[in-house]
């Protein structure tokens, strides 16, 4: 039993610390669709500034405004939409500017406040790196260890559990 637990705690050491070190690529995977995302939000809405710039001294809020002001219901669903982009715009640009900090800033900006659809999409093309920063390294020995001492805990409730069973 002692070596097959030697055997398996390495192997959750090992497993834990590639694990851990694809974590940094997945959230640098996450800032590019964010960024790019942004990029098309912000393309999408010059057609729009360049109308504001001409008639509205410069204001998408004027130009919106003037749109949702409209009777004309295609002209107001215009406008509506044009608030849509503007606040995706500023909802990506505060995501885009939270993960251009540090590991842990991001990591904890992505435990609270990630975008689902973002995630998933991330996920369905993510493509693990382990990237051989100083800050990736003691990232990936940290959580790795901390799984491997998650493990032996487990591990040994449940030895203690099997050996309480055992003396009944």
């Amino acid at each position: 039993m002692a070596f097959m637990r030697g055997i398996l705690d390495r192997i959750i050491l090992i497993t834990g610390i590639v694990a851990a070190g694809c974590v940094p690529s997945f959230i640098a995977q996450y800032r590019q669709r964010v960024g790019g995302r942004l990029d098309q939000v912000l393309q999408d809405l010059a057609p729009f500034q360049q109308i504001a710039n001409q008639f509205h001294h410069g204001s998408l809020e004027e130009l919106i405004q003037y749109h949702l002001a409209s009777p004309d219901s295609t002209f107001h669903r215009e406008g509506a939409a044009i608030q849509t982009m503007l606040n995706s715009a500023d909802q990506l640009q505060r995501a885009f500017e939270a993960l251009n900090t540090d590991l842990f800033h991001q990591l904890t900006y992505l435990l609270i406040k990630i975008d689902p659809v973002i995630a998933r999409t991330t996920w369905d093309s993510f493509s693990p790196a382990f990237n051989l920063t100083t800050e990736n390294i003691v990232f990936a020995f940290i959580v790795g260890a901390l799984i491997w001492l998650a493990f032996f805990a487990v591990w040994y409730i449940i030895a203690r559990l099997a050996r309480i069973l055992a003396a009944r």
